[in-house]
């Protein structure tokens, strides 16, 4: 494993809440996952060993349940996750449907606390919507079965509707540096 390397985050990506409409009536919609704003894609673009993570498509439909897991390798958590909705194309470029970021600080924050005797469900934070941050509503991390998850509404922006359903899990791997190196 890359020294550099924190952990893992497994990335549920469970459904999509009225994405806007791109073909005639409907959209046929998957989900593309980045670390880093644009700069950052752009430079590990050009390293043909990356690959790019997605879900499947969903034809014809603007409420698409994926529930598919992702698994990224973390190298820094002050660098957000970066998710693309696009609207599958047969004979043209597929049309971007929306975008959103997760921001990890508050969720690794929770994990660093290495609160192992909680009952199940208990909620450790809750992380408030604002203009900062692309929550549509406010998100707990939740204490479930000896691990700190986070399920979270994602508004996207830069698109007129859409919203993405997304949990996030740390995973820590031997021979990692794990969180508690991790600056925050």
């Amino acid at each position: 494993m890359d020294n550099n390397v924190l952990g893992l985050l497994k990335l549920r990506i469970k459904r999509g809440i009225n994405l806007a409409i791109r073909d005639s009536n409907s959209s046929d919609p998957y989900v593309v996952v980045n670390i880093g704003h644009e700069q950052e894609r752009k430079q590990k673009n050009k390293d043909k060993k990356r690959k790019k993570l997605k879900t499947r498509v969903v034809k014809n439909n603007c409420n698409p349940e994926w529930n598919e897991e992702l698994t990224l390798s973390i190298r820094d958590v002050r660098v957000p996750i970066c998710l693309t909705v696009f609207d599958k194309d047969t004979f043209f470029v597929d049309d971007k449907m929306g975008d959103a970021e997760i921001d990890l600080k508050p969720y690794t924050q929770c994990v660093k606390m290495k609160l192992d005797t909680l009952p199940n469900g208990c909620a450790i934070k809750r992380v408030q919507a604002n203009r900062t941050n692309c929550l549509a509503e406010e998100s707990s991390c939740i204490w479930k079965n000896g691990k700190v998850l986070q399920e979270m509404i994602l508004r996207l922006r830069n698109v007129e509707s859409g919203e993405l359903v997304v949990e996030i899990e740390w995973v820590d791997v031997p021979g990692c540096k794990g969180l508690l190196g991790a600056q925050m």
